[in-house]
């Protein structure tokens, strides 16, 4: 045994490629790494703020002016750079917007930082100071922020409008704040206790490429992107009885590869007979529950799509479990799983409409409890930035409608913050005065 391990030292195994750094060095190599990130999306910040494009290891390509999608698709290994797209993670989970200011504004701190450390202020001093500054600043902010009435639609449509100024969404940005507004709006609940509760779960967003940002759209209900599985199928049911179905319509087929010998056509006849007859059953039992609507997550079998069709019932294959998921709320409706228990009782009521342009299901609820933004853009690229500009106005106004407080944009209130945090250090002793004014 070797005498360093004699002593009680640890004894430290690293592989050929990595790297030790202590001390000092730790410390400037650990704020260079969090600074590089937070420098690469400082330059998408605000109305002049420039797109940035990706290309991943596939080849696939990302355009847009998002900081935390952008933070994500980056290829980053470094631990404390990886703290920072937490940091741009958690803005985006509890604020739905301002990554790029919070990524930003934590690399203006590393900076500050690192002048307060080559003063040869402790970093327990640095910590201490930054944690009373980020108290103070949280009072300030409370401070300055105007109480707004959720009904204030003006004030509403501008707070969407900031959320999607230097983003692809800013070229229509009157239109789909109008859009916003009317969709927080019909999934906004007020409680007995006077507070709003803006549900988005019961909205969806549903993109189509070939068409104007302009000729985007607030629907009522569901939208499935999908065909009838039979020519002959109706494509329109005013009264529709709605069967939500995740199980294939389909002859089950054996766990175990098994071979059969047969001795003659009868046999295979026989075969092919009871395959059918066991099509003709699961038919049998979804119109026995009085569906003439089906959506089914999974396959229907030639036949059973022949059967549905004589029986004038309209079916759907292959819908995403998210559009199943969602027809449930604008139904009012069960998911079944198992044909042979399924009941009238899980049905939803309401209208199924067809759209020949668009090629797209309109499902509405008899009460519906849900609503559909349908984004159009020109190509792939525009309608995935226009969705990520939607999706951060979107958080943005419920957070507004749920809270009830608003604050100036354009950097103002970071500036008058900045200029109360610098009256406030004046009443801090010791060296945390300078990490407070920093």
């Amino acid at each position: 045994m070797s005498q360093r391990m004699q002593q009680g030292q640890p004894m430290i195994i690293m592989g050929d490629d990595a790297q030790r750094v202590q001390d000092q060095n730790a410390q400037d190599y650990n704020i260079s790494a969090a600074r590089a990130v937070a420098e690469s999306v400082r330059s998408t910040l605000g109305p002049k703020g420039m797109d940035k494009m990706l290309v991943d290891s596939t080849g696939g390509v990302t355009i847009t002016n998002d900081g935390v999608t952008i933070l994500k698709e980056m290829d980053i290994d470094n631990p404390t750079a990886e703290m920072i797209i937490e940091v741009a993670e958690t803005q985006e989970d509890e604020a739905g917007d301002g990554t790029t200011t919070a990524v930003a504004i934590a690399g203006e701190l590393l900076k500050n930082a690192e002048d307060l450390l080559e003063q040869e202020i402790h970093p327990t001093a640095i910590i201490k100071g930054f944690h009373m500054a980020s108290e103070q600043a949280r009072e300030e902010v409370d401070n300055v922020a105007e109480q707004v009435d959720p009904g204030d639609e003006e004030l509403l449509k501008k707070v969407a409008e900031t959320s999607m100024t230097g983003k692809g969404a800013e070229l229509n940005k009157e239109h789909l704040a109008q859009l916003i507004i009317d969709a927080v709006s019909q999934v906004t609940v007020e409680t007995d206790e006077g507070d709003n509760i803006v549900d988005l779960e019961f909205l969806e967003i549903e993109t189509q490429t070939g068409r104007s940002a302009s000729e985007s759209e607030l629907l009522e209900g569901a939208i499935v992107d999908k065909d009838p599985v039979h020519d002959d199928m109706p494509t329109e049911v005013e009264d529709a009885k709605v069967l939500l179905v995740n199980e294939a319509i389909e002859v089950e087929e054996a766990n175990a590869d098994t071979n059969v010998s047969i001795d003659s056509p009868d046999q295979l006849q026989q075969f092919l007979d009871q395959e059918e007859a066991q099509l003709k059953q699961k038919v049998e039992q979804i119109k026995e529950t009085g569906a003439n609507v089906v959506f089914c997550q999974k396959g229907i079998d030639d036949l059973a799509q022949h059967y549905l069709a004589k029986e004038g019932i309209l079916a759907v294959r292959r819908a995403k479990k998210s559009d199943l998921e969602f027809l449930k709320e604008v139904l009012d409706a069960a998911v079944v799983s198992d044909l042979d228990s399924a009941t009238e009782a899980e049905l939803g009521y309401g209208s199924v409409t067809r759209d020949e342009t668009d090629e797209m299901f309109y499902v509405t609820g008899e009460d519906a409890h849900g609503v559909t933004l349908l984004l159009r853009g020109s190509t792939e690229h525009v309608v995935d930035e226009l969705e990520r500009g939607i999706n951060d106005a979107l958080e943005v106004v419920a957070q507004t409608v749920s809270d009830g407080r608003v604050l100036a944009g354009g950097g103002a209130v970071e500036v008058e913050v900045a200029s109360r945090l610098r009256d406030y250090a004046d009443s801090v002793s010791g060296r945390e005065q300078l990490a407070v004014e920093a």
